[in-house]
């Protein structure tokens, strides 16, 4: 397996972990009840934890899906490089670092290491067209 994919395949562990942190914050906010419930109405957060592990899911989910798709093709037709890893590895660990950073509410430090995390996958797609 590839350097590019084995940061795929951590990537997705850390969307499932993202899953998981809302979920367990809900259920730690609205009590268990509500979890085993049929949720047919869900309360608006009212803890900012909740709300900001939400919020940082949402934001990794909007990007994943081109992630994925660039390290796919990369792999397909044969263009890792040097450019893909570092792209791949700036990725991963951008959004690593940025779920506990948005969720303790760091300013500006959290914009900066999304905007790392975003270079990474333009280095992974830019990669695509200089095979």
């Amino acid at each position: 397996m590839t350097t590019e994919l084995i940061y795929l395949a951590l990537t997705l562990i850390l969307a499932l972990v993202q899953i998981f942190l809302p979920a367990g914050a809900r259920t730690a906010e609205f009590g268990s009840k509500w979890n085993a419930g049929p949720r047919d109405e869900t309360p608006e957060a009212k803890k900012p934890l909740t709300g900001r592990l939400e919020r940082a899911q949402a934001n990794l989910y909007e990007t994943l899906p081109l992630f994925i798709g660039a390290v796919l093709i990369a792999h397909v037709i044969g263009a890792s490089n040097a450019l893909t890893v570092w792209g791949a590895a700036l990725y991963f660990w951008g959004r690593v670092v940025y779920v506990p950073l948005y969720a303790f509410g760091v300013p500006y430090i959290r914009s900066l290491v999304w905007v790392v995390s975003l270079a990474g996958l333009v280095m992974v797609l830019a990669s695509l067209f200089f095979v």
